[in-house]
This record gives C-alpha cells, sequence and structure tokens, in this order.
C-alpha cells in the first residue's frame, strides 16, 4: 500500500541536527509543491510537502520544535538550533503538512502538483507536466 493512503510501517523524518524527531503511520495526501511567498521566504526556494493527520504525527524528540505565527490562520514549525523547515498547519484544521524533505526514505509519496505559481521565483521554470493552480497568496 502506499504512503499516500496507509503504511504498514511508520515513515520517521527529523530535521537536520536531530533535535525534532517524528513519525507518522500513513498521509492524507500526495507530496506538493508550494511556490508562494512565504514558503519561498522560510526555505529558500520553494517546500514540497505532504500531509498527515496531527493525531497521527508522534515526536521521539521535539525539544528544539518551536512555532511562527506566520500568518493570522497559520503556523510554520521549525528546529531552532538548525533552522530546519518542518511543518505547516492551519490553526482550526486536524492536518498539519509535513516538508517532504524532512522524511526518511523509502515514502512511497510522490510529487504530482504545484500551487501558488503565480507566486514563484523568476529564475526558475516549472515544466515537469505536473498539475499547476495559479493563485496569490498577497
Amino acid at each position: 500500500m502506499s504512503a499516500e493512503t496507509n503504511n504498514a510501517s511508520a515513515v520517521t523524518g527529523s530535521c537536520l541536527c536531530g533535535g525534532v524527531a517524528f513519525s507518522a503511520p500513513r498521509f492524507d495526501g500526495p507530496v506538493v509543491a508550494c511556490h508562494c511567498t512565504q514558503c519561498r521566504k522560510t526555505s529558500g526556494h520553494f517546500v514540497a510537502a505532504t500531509r498527515a493527520k496531527r493525531a497521527y504525527i508522534k515526536f521521539s524528540s521535539d525539544e528544539t520544535l518551536t512555532w511562527f505565527r506566520s500568518s493570522p490562520e497559520a503556523e510554520r514549525g521549525f528546529c531552532n538550533r538548525c533552522g530546519g523547515n518542518l511543518f505547516w498547519r492551519r490553526i482550526d484544521s486536524d492536518n498539519m503538512s509535513i516538508m517532504a524533505g524532512a522524511l526518511d526514505a523509502p515514502t512511497d509519496l510522490h510529487l504530482t502538483r504545484h500551487i501558488y505559481v503565480a507566486d514563484k521565483g523568476d529564475y526558475y521554470d516549472i515544466d515537469d507536466g505536473f498539475e499547476t493552480f495559479g493563485g496569490s497568496d498577497e
């Protein structure tokens, strides 16, 4: 079975220094690339993330996990030691986005689309053939 629906064993992940380490037994979606201004500013490029129910995500270490309220509706989780960009969550949602780069292989996940492409950086093109959605975060 795919990690997008159910995984026999949990996928693990962490930040670079290991101050934040977690696992998730299942994901509720594929990997989506977000090109919005906030994602570009927090990552230095764009982010690729999947999502899971908050209740499914288990932390084996969260000693350096810090949450930043990036808008009235959402906050971002990062490691306050190494700076790893790890999570995004809407305040009133049961779901949480997990940055795909923080996950340990194998994940069985696949990139399927790009969002907020109207806000992407002007230094790259999106030509991989995946579905794109315009939008603007402003």
